[in-house]
């Protein structure tokens, strides 16, 4: 007789703790869905190329646009929307309803005047001026301006050079839909947002185990990103450009006396190779002063996590891979060989 009265109080403390979780639930759920205060003073969202429903959430629960990152999620999640393609500056206010922000950033998506933009891989800053120009985002006096006198707030900038080159490196190749609408800051700011996206948490361990600042690091993916053409060629050419780096052996790369001449040559002549700069790499030991392209993901981690070999040289076969050495004798023979 005992044992059921036990087990009628166990049931109903348990139907008891079930209405109260759940009207529990159903309170915290009405409020999390209202607006974050009364305010209308709106802010600025800007969402970048890859952005998800997660990433927006913490942003504007961060900013005091929301009250629950968890509950936006679940609602964007329910209408299916990850906010991928949505590239743009959108104004949102603390008064505005998560639902109502959806809807916002759903409806300016649809209404907003996009340019499809792809950056390659190794495009110099000076190119993707062009580029964009050509693409009708903005004018290269604007985009000039931007590059050379805007502040942005990356802790990867602090050491930037001065010049149209300040960016170089950071303008992430990738493809974007970009409104036409967008401010030449704006879309720069994109390009730059994007490549604080690579320097993840495990990225800076493995610059801290290699001694590298980021700068470096851009910098010899720069390299590789321009000397390699095949993807499994990118880690084998890290290799020498870091085994020659050990050894304060001059690093040699023809990409690097490019990116001195206005206009590239299909051939470069001795006279080329005298051109006096620090970032002529036949003149001067060590890894340039800086990037000489914008790397893309590949480069990137090859610079970071490249192949361990005793490789010196490399030259370029027919076929776009790279025949690699150890001594100069069996590099000449390559040479002899393949060129």
């Amino acid at each position: 007789m005992s044992r059921k009265k036990n087990t009628v109080g166990i049931l109903k403390w348990i139907i008891l703790l079930s209405l109260v979780g759940g009207f529990g639930l159903v309170s915290w759920w009405s409020w999390a869905i209202q607006p974050y205060s009364n305010a209308s003073n709106s802010m600025k969202i800007t969402i970048a190329p890859g952005t998800t429903a997660a990433q927006l959430a913490e942003e504007l629960e961060q900013h005091q646009l929301i009250r629950s990152a968890w509950m936006f999620k679940l609602l964007a999640r329910l209408r299916n929307e990850e906010f991928r393609l949505y590239v743009g500056d959108y104004q949102l206010a603390p008064m505005m309803s998560p639902d109502e922000m959806i809807n916002r950033l759903i409806k300016g998506a649809a209404m907003m005047d996009t340019q499809r933009v792809t950056i390659p891989e190794g495009y110099t800053t000076d190119q993707i001026i062009d580029l964009l120009v050509q693409k009708g985002i903005s004018s290269k006096q604007d985009l000039t301006k931007v590059i050379m006198e805007d502040t942005f707030p990356y802790s990867f900038l602090n050491d930037a050079p001065k010049g149209i080159h300040r960016l170089e490196g950071y303008l992430f190749p990738d493809t974007y839909e970009i409104s036409k609408n967008s401010t030449p800051h704006a879309v720069i700011d994109i390009f730059l947002k994007q490549f604080e996206k690579e320097l993840t948490s495990d990225e800076k361990t493995q610059l801290d185990k290699m001694k590298l600042s980021v700068s470096q690091w851009v910098t010899l993916a720069s390299l590789v990103e321009k000397e390699a053409v095949k993807e499994s060629d990118r880690p084998l050419i890290a290799s020498v450009i870091i085994n020659r780096l050990k050894i304060n052996q001059p690093l040699q790369i023809d990409a690097t006396i490019q990116f001195l001449l206005e206009t590239p040559k299909p051939k470069l002549y001795n006279k080329d190779l005298q051109i006096p700069s620090p970032y002529n790499t036949y003149l001067h030991t060590g890894l340039t002063p800086g990037p000489i392209a914008n790397p893309g993901h590949a480069s990137l981690q090859a610079a970071l996590y490249p192949d361990q070999t005793e490789f010196l040289y490399y030259v370029a076969k027919k076929d776009g891979y790279h025949a690699f050495a150890k001594t100069y004798l069996e590099h000449l023979k390559n040479v002899k060989l393949y060129q």
